[in-house]
């Protein structure tokens, strides 16, 4: 039995363009971030990739919109980080 390997085109152009719209936004937030700011961001994507995109999206967001002016610090990645992941607390339960 001979098996074929066909890939569906549709998919092959979506994974192509969505593999440019990551490469694309690398380089915007390469420039919009801090060297210390695009690292911390780095790490915390390994940590909680949601949080990095959501970090992401606001970003680019603010720099689409004109707000920003100068590039975005290490500090101030810390302020979003931290205003983004404010509501979403883990619950311990402590055994007594």
């Amino acid at each position: 039995m001979i098996e074929m390997n066909m890939f569906d085109p549709n998919e092959m152009a979506q994974a192509a363009q969505l593999k440019q719209i990551e490469e694309m936004k690398k380089q915007l937030l390469g420039k919009i971030l801090s060297k210390e700011a695009y690292e911390r961001l780095g790490r915390v994507r390994l940590a909680n990739p949601e949080l990095a995109s959501q970090a992401e999206l606001y970003i680019l967001q603010v720099y689409q919109t004109g707000k920003l002016e100068d590039s975005i610090t290490d500090e101030q990645m810390r302020e979003v980080l931290r205003a983004l992941s404010e509501g979403k607390r883990d619950f311990r339960i402590k055994r007594t």
